[in-house]
């Protein structure tokens, strides 16, 4: 038989309830009675408070309460109306026995025993922690608020997954015209353009950022009045932790004036570029002016006194042949300013510079004057691969620039060595063997600004109309087309060493080929079965004259057409030629053109390319055998020969 259980005694039950109370240390419990006054103390309310049981209790419970909150009435009011309504539950200021504040979570339940209030059980908890992050993050989001209203340049606003204006700052108010509540809710296409609306551009800049998380770009943006504006765009995508999509940020910002700026800018670099392009095509006419009114001075007083001569049955050899050099000089200079503009053509062979320095022995006395002109070239010294009509120009540019370096019992030495560039040389040239063909003079020199600008295009130390300005930037053109390099050294008052680099040719193999290649054309000159016919087309009179007389003087029948067009009215009616010679550049038709018309339609009949320029149109037939301008007697033997050879 089980013993009856026995109940507590009141005094065992309160001594419970008590140590319960007491182990709760996170809230203040404690009691007053009806008219406010602390009856119970407990050891969260010590903590949280920091009065003992024995300085409270007895103490009206207002003490807890701010003075400003006192003065209001507020302890009275919670009694009151915790009694009218049954429970009150508040949040608010409180103040700890050191008069410190903390933010307390308050809830008051009144005590009743048969009806009759008897007092009220009180529960405080401190959120001081809580208060302060939520201020923070108030005062975080306050601060932001502030800061994207207060930006007036940018357009910051928000955007919903659809594309729709959730929020408006005052930079967008003002960039776009649109108040806050005429815009949000409305969708963020109407900034667009009609054209960008036609291409969906609107849309696809959502995808975009939403695929990519950022979408940037920049184009014509609308205002509310019509207007359009150049705008950078910036959408970013925001998304909850979990990566849930809730939006868009959207910055615009006006950089119309910018982009003003910017083609302003653009536009006065074109004007600059023009100004300093005529200023060089004016130093570059003025200097070839000069160059070509001595040439022509000389030609045609030449031909003025040998035609007055021969018409009194005087020899006038000599005067045709000054008149046949200068005209030589002329299609030099020509040469040479193509040479700069990389459309010369280069005939690459192997040369050998003691013969060719020793072959221009009388014509480099002639014009450098009472100079002393010294050689020095090893024996044996390789033959090497260049162009030797345009390196006999190059010496003779760089020996005028030394002569005008120079005094009257100045020296200038013509001289040349054998180096070999190695892999990993820092070097502008590739590996192999090279000849370093030197020109040194021992004049004024120059200084390190004049050095360093002495191969630009255009710069000159002398007259104005008394040189291109071309020389050296034309040498080093010639140099890099040759694979080689124009190097200078120089120290002002030691003179100057302008040294061309030049690779060396292929060696025994290639220099007997090109002397049987010699051989072939002397013997061509003289070895024709029969007298060609030939038609010539060119649209100058003058060339077209001067080429007749040349075929013709060589035994050839010809025909002459001054277009593309009468010469393939002239092929129509009679086809029976043997060769074609033509100018290129002609208006309309052009020559390469003319040789693409005679292969479709007379398949066979071979032509030759009259032109002085190395680069034909794209599309042209390269394979079109070419004779450069001006050409000689001698060089259209060779193009004849080997056009009609079989």
């Amino acid at each position: 038989m089980m013993s009856p259980e026995i109940s507590p005694s009141p005094e065992a039950f309160q001594d419970r309830y008590r140590t319960l109370v007491d182990a709760i240390s996170d809230y203040a419990i404690f009691m007053l009675d009806a008219n406010g006054y602390v009856s119970s103390w407990y050891t969260g309310a010590n903590k949280f408070k920091g009065h003992r049981d024995d300085e409270i209790v007895g103490e009206h419970f207002s003490r807890f309460y701010t003075s400003e909150d006192q003065e209001a009435g507020l302890p009275a009011r919670a009694l009151r109306l915790a009694a009218q309504e049954g429970r009150l539950e508040e949040e608010g200021w409180r103040v700890r026995k050191d008069g410190t504040r903390f933010w307390a979570h308050v809830v008051i339940d009144p005590l009743r025993d048969n009806g009759q209030l008897i007092g009220f059980a009180k529960i405080t908890r401190d959120l001081s922690e809580r208060k302060r992050a939520e201020e923070a993050l108030r005062r975080s989001e306050e601060q932001f608020r502030l800061l994207v209203q207060g930006v007036t340049d940018y357009a910051i606003y928000m955007l919903s997954p659809k594309g729709f204006v959730s929020s408006w700052n005052v930079g967008a108010q003002r960039i776009k015209g649109y108040t806050p509540e005429e815009i949000i809710g409305q969708h963020f296409s109407r900034f667009y353009t009609d054209e960008d609306k036609a291409v969906n551009l609107p849309a696809r800049a959502l995808e975009i950022a939403e695929r990519e998380g950022r979408f940037e770009r920049e184009g014509w943006r609308l205002r509310k009045d019509g207007s359009r504006f150049w705008a950078n765009v910036i959408i970013d995508a925001i998304r909850t932790e979990g990566g849930e999509l809730i939006g868009f940020a959207k910055v615009t910002r006006d950089i119309t004036e910018k982009r003003q700026v910017e083609e302003a800018l653009a536009k006065a670099q074109r004007d600059l570029f023009q100004a300093q392009k005529m200023e060089a095509v004016g130093q570059l006419t003025g200097g070839v002016a000069h160059d070509f009114n001595n040439l022509l001075m000389a030609i045609l007083g030449s031909l003025e006194i040998a035609e007055k001569r021969a018409a009194a049955g005087q020899d006038v050899t000599g005067l045709i042949r000054n008149a046949i050099q200068g005209a030589k000089r002329g299609a030099s200079l020509t040469q040479r300013l193509l040479a700069f503009s990389r459309k010369q053509e280069l005939e690459l062979q192997p040369v050998d510079i003691p013969d060719l320095v020793r072959s221009m022995t009388d014509m480099l006395r002639r014009s450098l004057g009472p100079i002393e002109i010294n050689t020095n070239f090893p024996l044996g010294l390789p033959k090497v691969q260049c162009d030797p009509n345009q390196l006999e120009n190059a010496l003779v540019n760089l020996a005028l620039n030394a002569r005008d370096a120079v005094s009257s019992d100045g020296e200038i030495t013509i001289g040349a060595k054998r180096h070999s560039v190695a892999t990993g040389d820092r070097s502008e040239l590739k590996p192999g063997d090279y000849i370093c063909l030197s020109v040194t003079d021992n004049g004024e020199g120059m200084d390190d600004e004049t050095l360093a600008n002495a191969t630009a295009p255009f710069f000159t130390t002398k007259g104005v109309g008394k040189g291109t300005g071309l020389g050296l930037s034309m040498v080093q053109g010639l140099m890099a087309q040759s694979g080689g390099r124009l190097v200078l050294h120089s120290t002002k008052g030691e003179g100057t060493c302008a040294e061309l680099w030049l690779p060396t040719a292929g060696g025994i193999h290639e220099t007997a080929k090109s002397n049987q290649a010699e051989d072939k054309v002397v013997a061509l000159q003289h070895t024709y079965n029969r007298p060609l016919n030939i038609l010539v087309v060119d649209d100058d009179q003058l060339v077209l004259t001067n080429a007749v007389l040349m075929i013709e003087d060589l035994g050839h029948a010809t025909t002459p057409a001054q277009s593309a067009e009468e010469a393939l009215k002239i092929l129509s009616e009679n086809s029976n030629f043997d060769l074609v010679i033509t100018d290129h550049a002609m208006p309309k038709t052009t020559g390469s053109q003319l040789a693409g018309m005679i292969e479709q339609k007379w398949p066979g009949l071979p032509v030759v390319l009259a032109t002085g320029y190395a680069d034909l149109p794209q599309g042209a037939d390269r394979t079109v055998a070419r004779l450069p301008k001006p050409y000689s007697q001698a060089q259209l033997v060779v193009a004849i020969s080997q056009a009609v050879e079989p």
